[in-house]
């Protein structure tokens, strides 16, 4: 993961001196060195413009590069089949699945949606996140809450939380699980089962999101995906 500055800069492992402006991102090419946009290759010098959280995509090779935005920087990550990031995994244990972590529960919709900065794994790093509301329910004991995010999908709310297993048998950090819009009723379904890890669980070369503070739930949820194997 490299951040990218106003000078030129090379890395070694992908090709090109790459650098980053208000206008948006620049690299350029040695005539033996080639890089792929949409399929297509490029000139000694190319212009990726308006990068923002969801990026653009170039590669060399069997390689991809990833160029994005967070919290204001640029940043660029080659993506090599390879990596020992990559070859080294070996699964991703899951709980049994079981009816017991699927919850009904009620979307409390705020008057105006809230912009929610949240902390990332990255140090120094923050995540702005527009949330709609909270949904209210319950597992076998009193109310939880956890504040929803908007999702990539259209009619989709995103959940970032930590639970009382987090940082034993599973990712400290937190876990992901999306959740479909609510119905005409405010009613959503809660499927814990899907609970996956971020991004961050596999590699220290993730942005991944923290959770607020009111979703750090005070029970076990013993679902979904476990800590991965064989990483970092």
């Amino acid at each position: 993961m490299h951040w990218l500055a106003a000078e030129p800069e090379r890395f070694s492992d992908v090709p090109g001196a790459w650098s980053s402006d208000v206008e948006g991102v620049r690299v350029q090419l040695k005539s033996d060195e080639q890089l792929m946009v949409n399929g297509k290759p490029v000139g000694s010098e190319y212009r990726f413009d308006d990068i923002d959280e969801h990026g653009a995509r170039a590669s060399f090779g069997d390689a991809i590069v990833e160029i994005a935005r967070r919290d204001g920087h640029v940043m660029i990550r080659p993506r090599h089949p390879d990596h020992d990031v990559r070859t080294r995994y070996a699964g991703t244990p899951t709980f049994p699945p079981s009816t017991d972590w699927v919850a009904r529960g009620k979307f409390v919709r705020f008057g105006e949606p809230r912009k929610i900065t949240v902390g990332a794994t990255v140090e120094g790093l923050t995540h702005v996140y527009e949330s709609p509301g909270e949904v209210a329910f319950e597992l076998g004991g009193p109310v939880l809450r956890l504040m929803a995010f908007n999702g990539e999908k259209p009619n989709e709310l995103f959940i970032v939380f930590a639970d009382a297993t987090s940082g034993t048998t599973t990712y400290a950090a937190c876990r992901f699980l999306n959740v479909d819009a609510p119905d005409a009723d405010s009613e959503v379904t809660l499927d814990f089962n899907h609970a996956t890890n971020p991004p961050c669980a596999y590699t220290d070369f993730a942005t991944c999101p923290l959770p607020p503070a009111s979703n750090h739930l005070p029970v076990r949820i013993e679902a979904g995906e476990k800590l991965p194997l064989n990483v970092k």
